[in-house]
């Protein structure tokens, strides 16, 4: 389901119900018959459109909304942060209108954010370039795409109910999976093993979390687009351990059958996406 004036495209073979946010009864009709639905925003979207599109949803008779929450782990939220109302509000929307939440607890993207550049995992690969939070050694769980498509996959495909696993073990709950358990040294260390360099190759420098993530902050009262990306990201690199979902929580990768995925092949689709010019703004 996109917006009547999308133009982004979708791969060949994907069923695409355009509608008019506006209009509730568009999106409820579009939604109508289906068992769960899924709701990816930008974080540039209308703050009221998830709320809009959770009642829709609720009124076609959704019984699984997956709200968008940013990866974040729902049950340990840090109080602190900017993102922690928006994500609470958002599960309460989804019981408010009477249906159940799947949070999907994934971490950050790693390919995307890797990619993206400096304000995001540090990263400025074209110019071999990197800001490591603090000592670069703090360990958050990220995710591929694939691997998040993948775990959806797998849960939808167990019963709603009855004998575990079934789809209502995780009503009202989290599903956590991750691809990598890893630090930005990590990441480094498997740039080098994909491009051939050595830390004499780039430029590193370093920057404590708290005042990377007051940093953040400034920059999106001023405006300044990624100063988000900035705040949210120092604050997963905290080391009081927030993005490290792993280490508190038993995830869902093996009930769910997810595979075990190589970081050396992820890294290289990162420096790819960066070589070709890739800009999703």
């Amino acid at each position: 389901m996109t917006h009547s004036a999308s133009k982004g495209s979708l791969p060949e073979g994907v069923n695409v119900a355009k509608v008019d946010y506006d209009n509730e009864e568009s999106v409820v009709s579009a939604l109508r018959g289906q068992d769960a639905l899924i709701i990816t925003l930008a974080v540039t979207a209308p703050p009221d459109l998830h709320g809009k599109i959770v009642k829709a949803g609720a009124k076609a008779g959704i019984h699984y909304i997956i709200p968008n929450v940013y990866g974040f782990d729902v049950q340990n939220m840090p109080k602190d942060d900017a993102y922690t109302a928006v994500t609470l509000q958002r599960l309460k929307e989804v019981t408010d209108a009477g249906a159940a939440y799947i949070a999907m607890t994934c971490g950050f993207w790693y390919t995307w954010s890797l990619a993206l550049g400096d304000q995001w995992f540090g990263f400025d690969i074209k110019n071999k370039s990197v800001t490591f939070y603090d000592d670069g050694k703090t360990k958050i769980n990220s995710s591929t795409w694939e691997q998040c498509g993948r775990a959806f996959g797998s849960l939808f495909s167990f019963p709603e109910s009855g004998a575990s696993p079934s789809v209502s073990d995780w009503k009202n709950e989290a599903v956590r999976i991750s691809s990598f358990r890893i630090s930005q040294r990590d990441m480094l260390d498997s740039l080098h093993r994909v491009l051939g360099t050595t830390d004499q190759d780039w430029q590193i420098s370093y920057q404590s979390t708290e005042q990377r993530y007051k940093d953040g902050k400034a920059e999106m009262e001023k405006g300044i687009r990624t100063g988000h990306a900035k705040a949210m990201y120092a604050r997963a690199f905290f080391p009081d351990g927030t993005g490290d979902f792993e280490s508190k929580r038993e995830l869902d990768n093996e009930v769910l059958n997810l595979p075990k995925e190589d970081l050396d092949e992820q890294t290289k689709v990162a420096v790819e996406m960066v070589e070709s010019g890739w800009k999703p703004f």
